[in-house]
Parts: structure tokens; sequence; C-alpha cells
């Protein structure tokens, strides 16, 4: 069985607070994202995530992120499986009490 790592919400929100540099990738569909997203975030709907593989590095962390951490969670068992080191952020965008914005 594939393993990834797990984050919550306010894990992330106080690496963010500390200025860490982290790849975060939204996975939701764009009406979701238009609604507000973690700002330092990157948008890539799931769906788009296999064509996508080249923008990702093989040595770097990604955290992945949806509504709730089901669709994240499937993405990171994708990504894991791909040999990409890969972390999913619980509760997702329904837990986060942080700072968004929409998508531009």
């Amino acid at each position: 069985m594939l393993t990834f790592q797990v984050i919550s919400t306010e894990e992330l929100k106080n690496k963010l607070a500390k200025g860490e540099k982290l790849n975060l990738i939204d996975v939701r569909e764009e009406d979701e994202v238009a609604e507000g997203m973690i700002p330092e975030a990157k948008h890539i709907p799931m769906g788009e995530i296999p064509a996508s593989l080249d923008q990702f590095n093989k040595d770097e962390e990604y955290i992945f992120i949806c509504r709730s951490s089901g669709r994240s969670g499937r993405v990171c068992e994708y990504m894991s499986s791909q040999g990409f080191k890969v972390t999913n952020m619980t509760g997702g965008m329904l837990e986060w009490t942080g700072e968004t914005k929409p998508k531009k």
C-alpha cells in the first residue's frame, strides 16, 4: 500500500505564517476555486494532474488541497505511485480558517 503524509489546516497555516516556502496545489474545480483559494496555492484541477506531471519535480514535496480532503487524498495516492513526495491537507478548504483569495 502506498503511503503519504498528512497535514492539518492549522499546521499548514502555521507554516505559511512562518514564511515557509511550500508547494501547494489546489485540485478543486474552476467554480470551487473562484470562491477562494489559499493565496500561495497553484490551481491544477484533479482531472488535469496526470497530464501535468511535467510541472512537478520529484526532489520537491507537494501539499494537495481540495474541498474536504477526499479528492486530494486520491491525487496523493496517484502522485505517490508516480514517485513524488506528497502530503494531503486533511479537512480541506471546509476546515481552512486562513486567508483566501479568488482565483485570478
